[in-house]
């Protein structure tokens, strides 16, 4: 087939990834009269927000005292003054508005006796500017974001948006003034190919865990939106950030949510020792993630660790009854159960820390635009192509992300970027032509894979890759092991340019999807260990050993790597908020 045979279709707005964020901007734009077209590599409830445990974050003040100025102080603490002042007072404000917009759509929150929403404590949720413990976090049980995802995607089938289902973004397409205008994809199950032309573009693809061998992601989290980016010129910001949740089952990696503990759990080390009361005096079990992954690492390699290799801890439910686990916690108890062989409500549950969540991302502003440094100007937007989710840095988490507020933010940028495209499309009524060089250069990348290398096979490249990234850029980090991950990365970039892939067959365009994923695990893990390897203080989840403080003169700015000649560039952090004073960095303690 010649590029002139391809199928082309037309949409106003094109969004790529179908999750809670992609759903929900897609929800905006159809029931705005726009024409949708949400493209996905899984059905869409098998989309990666239905793993989302705990809840979601909004100043409701059901069960305490609340109001969004604590959340956003809060938010501001938890991402070590990294994030930028004015998206947070926005996402803070917007929550529970977004969260009563959910329960209007049918998502079956929990409930107190008085028939309100039930809300749960988090870590680094505080009332009044750091004092008593809150509950924030509204929740459905243990399967909130599955309750989201089911009612988001019912929701846009009332609204008759149109769904790609299994199909490949291979690369977004542009017109010969750089504007984002659609993308090359292809149905997985055939093969077929299609250009789809769009006014817009929204990337709405996730996070990219599988860099790591040990991880609370599902296999389709490959950072598949970010390696577009990358390859369409658009730098990544503070990729050096990636949270490892302290409580993932010890040697397998899936999640127990923060939940747990915010019901009443607890963390003990060999000695049945509530080890977090040293790390952690006032918030104990619900410090914030970085700080709890630090000190089980810490328990662990100091000898305190559990189990006969000494190389995990407990986390105690078994006091809490199997009235409340079973009502607050029932998947939770069900994941224990099936693969642990064991009851949480019997006996306690094994855990070690596990890669989770990609705080850094593609840039954009608080409207959802891709934004990028452009000469003499702070920052430009990029015609036509936004992002939102995980696979985005607005950057309202910083050097880490508080629980509950990755549900939040990716329905209330969703969100924002569907009304930002509602008003972009009243002025821009017709579509733009392509640039048919980036047409053929997407239908090139595609096919590199039909002829396979004589190297090794993609799945080798990809586990050494996973293991290379959990040993160079983990938990803790120093210089020399910084650099030896950007020498084994590099040296795995290379192998890639000759890899293999299974032969034609039945699976073929499964292994074609499999090595264009890992092509963008690739630019990712490259971004990620460049951006760790130049920050040489400690903040958030990036904690140095060898530069063990936080670093205010030098490093409150965000980091951006380019793909072309793995250039590092900086922009100063936005710490001025909306309406409200800004909160100073200060030393952050739990």
């Amino acid at each position: 087939m010649t590029i002139s045979n391809i199928q082309r279709r037309r949409f106003d707005s094109l969004i790529i990834g179908a999750g809670g964020g992609g759903l929900r901007a897609a929800l905006q734009l159809a029931e705005a009269d726009a024409s949708v077209a949400v493209v996905s590599k899984v059905f869409p409830t098998r989309s990666h927000t239905v793993a989302a445990q705990g809840g979601m974050n909004a100043a409701l003040a059901n069960v305490l005292p609340d109001n969004w100025h604590w959340h956003m102080f809060d938010t501001v603490k938890g991402s070590d003054y990294l994030g930028d002042q004015d998206a947070i007072e926005y996402m803070c404000r917007a929550a529970p508005k977004v969260v009563y917009e959910l329960e209007h759509f049918g998502v079956p929150f929990s409930r107190l006796d008085n028939g309100r929403i039930y809300q749960r404590p988090f870590g680094g949720q505080s009332q009044n500017f750091g004092g008593e413990q809150a509950a924030r976090t509204c929740a459905a049980a243990d399967r909130t974001g599955h309750a989201i995802l089911h009612s988001l995607y019912q929701q846009n089938i009332r609204a008759k948006t149109h769904f790609f289902d299994e199909y490949f973004a291979v690369d977004l397409l542009k017109d010969d003034d750089g504007n984002i205008l659609g993308a090359f994809v292809f149905d997985i199950h055939t093969g077929e190919e299609l250009i789809i032309e769009a006014k817009t573009t929204l990337l709405a693809t996730g996070g990219a865990g599988q860099l790591f061998r040990t991880t609370t992601n599902a296999l389709i989290n490959t950072g598949d939106g970010m390696g577009m980016a990358l390859r369409a010129g658009i730098p990544l910001q503070d990729m050096e950030f990636f949270q490892f949740h302290p409580t993932g089952i010890a040697g397998r990696g899936m999640l127990i949510t923060e939940g747990a503990r915010g019901e009443g759990g607890y963390l003990v080390n060999v000695n049945g020792e509530r080890f977090m009361e040293r790390y952690a005096p006032k918030a104990k079990d619900l410090a914030s993630r970085d700080v709890v992954s630090r000190a089980i690492e810490t328990e662990v390699r100091e000898g305190r660790g559990c189990g006969p290799d000494k190389d995990h801890v407990m986390l105690k439910l078994d006091h809490l009854g199997v009235d409340v686990i079973q009502k607050r916690l029932p998947g939770i108890r069900q994941t224990c159960i099936t693969f642990l062989g064991m009851d949480p409500a019997e006996e306690p549950v094994p855990v070690y820390p596990t890669a989770h969540y990609t705080m850094g991302g593609i840039p954009t502003d608080r409207h959802g635009q891709v934004v990028i440094p452009v000469k003499d100007t702070p920052e430009e937007a990029v015609t036509g192509l936004y992002a939102a989710g995980e696979c985005a840095c607005v950057s309202v988490h910083g050097a880490n992300r508080l629980g509950g507020n990755s549900l939040l933010d990716i329905l209330v940028f969703g969100r924002a970027a569907a009304n930002h495209i509602i008003d972009y499309l009243k002025e821009n009524h017709y579509h733009r032509p392509l640039n048919e060089k980036s047409v053929e250069k997407a239908y090139q990348r595609l096919h590199r894979w039909d002829d396979t290398g004589e190297g090794e096979s993609v799945e080798k490249i990809r586990s050494d890759l996973k293991r290379v990234m959990e040993k160079n850029c983990g938990v803790f980090r120093t210089q020399d092991v910084l650099d030896n991950g950007i020498k084994e990365v590099s040296a795995l970039h290379e192998k890639l340019k000759h890899a293999r892939i299974k032969d034609h067959s039945a699976m073929f365009n499964t292994a074609r999807v499999e090595a264009l994923e890992l092509e963008n695990l690739m630019d990712v893990a490259l971004a990620t260990v460049y951006s760790a390897s130049a920050r040489t203080e400690s903040r958030g989840a990036h904690s140095r050993v060898d530069f063990q403080e936080r670093d205010d003169m030098n490093w409150m700015r965000h980091t951006l790597y380019s793909l072309e000649g793995r250039k590092l560039d900086y922009k100063p952090v936005r710490t001025k908020p909306m309406t409200v004073a800004t909160f100073p960095p200060k030393a952050r303690v739990y």
